[in-house]
């Protein structure tokens, strides 16, 4: 099955209905739901989408609900100290982009599902827009 690592900006995308990337990032949810391809995130992604979603919901019990049905339809990577030392040698302007493209690799991850494809042009794995991820998927099959 294909592994796909989602970036933050995907899943926030979907959850707060941002135009014009929210329809590709609600279909990633629903590839996810359909379990379509394992699909994860990373811890330190999860900790910055609970604070978004908080101050977005402005409820700490909603964020809450709100990360636990994440939490049902993504897998949760950990950021290792290897990742975060091996991210400072990477050919990568973004720190956080790098740790999140070493993670990926380290876990054998094939995509990155993200909203910025240009951040990671220098990254081991493969970035891919979420409107091209849901078609490669749909491609594979059929």
């Amino acid at each position: 099955m294909m592994r796909a690592l989602v970036d933050m900006n995907v899943i926030i995308d979907a959850l707060t209905g941002r135009e014009p990337f929210n329809d590709a990032a609600e279909q990633i949810f629903l590839l996810a739901a359909n379990q379509s391809a394992d699909m994860y995130i990373t811890a330190s992604s999860a900790m910055e989408i609970y604070y978004l979603v908080r101050k977005y919901l402005h409820s700490t019990e909603q964020a809450k609900r709100v990360m636990s049905k994440l939490y049902e339809l993504f897998y949760i990577l950990d950021i290792t100290s290897a990742d975060c030392i091996d991210a400072l040698s990477a050919d990568m302007k973004d720190y956080e982009d790098a740790v999140v493209s070493c993670c990926a690799y380290r876990n054998q991850i094939g995509y990155i599902v993200t909203g910025n494809t240009k951040d990671y042009l220098q990254s081991n794995v493969s970035a891919i827009l979420p409107d091209a991820f849901v078609k490669l998927l749909s491609e594979n099959n059929e």
